[in-house]
């Protein structure tokens, strides 16, 4: 079984700059785990690794798809897996960093899918969405699973259709069903490391990040990319920051308020964060300072 390091925690609070002190000490390579960093052309929103960072340790599956494209955490493994083979057979080591909690969990513990999905069903619904609207679709999705409906963004048709597949092929909710899964695989030899500090400095850190990221461009690069063809509507684009500059852009909000909203959203996506990895049983928790301990 293949040994890799795995860094987790809330979004913010640091997990790149330690990765990389991990990556430079241990001949390590990264593997990125967050479902928004993976997009091109979104920079100064994601916090994404920047070229100083990148130069200073290899990172993968960072910076390499389209924001018109689908992904998911069955996409992800995949990709991650023969990252994973590539690192070890240079005899160097793999580390997993990321905040995106579903997509290290299956890499780690497998998905909890054993069947593929039926097609069919999911062609009748992608044709639902065409003939009567994502919203439409959606609205079955909450009749059937409003849990499911509660962690997913309405614009989300890919994971709607994905559930409501689930449903109406099994006849179980897709909520039930992931937490029925006990995830008692294990894929890889593994290191957790989770990175926490106090909530209200890391609330802190989350507000000066989103004051920096308004400094630095991000609304230019919301309406950039508007211009380059990606509208506002697409899953990458409904993606914390993106979608709270857009509804400035589209005049729905003003920029106070957009900058109000993507401070909240952010403080409320770490907090969901923090309770997800924390219920990661065999993870180690060190201060994002705590370096050298970790490193023992």
């Amino acid at each position: 079984m293949k040994k890799i390091i795995v860094i987790v925690g809330p979004t913010g609070i640091g997990k790149t700059s330690f990765a990389i002190k991990a990556a430079k000490r241990f001949k390590g390579e990264i593997i990125g785990a967050d479902s928004v960093q993976i997009y091109k052309h979104l920079a100064i929103g994601t916090a994404k690794p920047d070229e100083a960072e990148r130069r200073q340790a290899v990172h993968h599956l960072v910076d390499f798809l389209d924001p018109k494209e689908e992904f998911d955490a069955g996409a992800f493994v995949k990709l991650a897996d023969q990252a994973i083979d590539d690192i070890c057979a240079r005899d160097r080591l793999p580390i997993v960093v990321g905040g995106t909690g579903l997509y290290v969990r299956a890499l780690l513990h497998g998905l909890f899918r054993a069947k593929p999905a039926c097609e069919k069903t999911l062609a009748q619904l992608t044709d639902l969405v065409d003939e009567k609207g994502a919203e439409y679709v959606f609205n079955m999705l909450e009749k059937a699973d409003p849990q499911a409906a509660e962690r997913i963004h309405p614009n989300d048709t890919f994971r709607v259709i994905r559930a409501l597949e689930v449903y109406m092929t099994t006849g179980q909710k897709i909520s039930s069903r992931q937490q029925a899964h006990d995830f008692r695989e294990q894929r890889y030899e593994h290191l957790m490391i989770g990175l926490h500090m106090d909530r209200e400095k890391l609330y802190e850190r989350i507000n000066m990040r989103v004051d920096m990221m308004i400094d630095q461009g991000l609304v230019e690069e919301i309406r950039d990319l508007v211009n380059r063809g990606y509208p506002l509507k697409l899953k990458s684009m409904q993606t914390i920051g993106y979608k709270q500059m857009g509804m400035f852009l589209q005049g729905e909000v003003t920029m106070e308020e957009a900058v109000r909203l993507l401070k909240r959203d952010t403080r409320r996506y770490a907090k969901r964060q923090m309770t997800w990895f924390r219920n990661q049983e065999d993870a180690l928790w060190f201060d994002p300072l705590g370096y050298d301990e970790a490193k023992k």
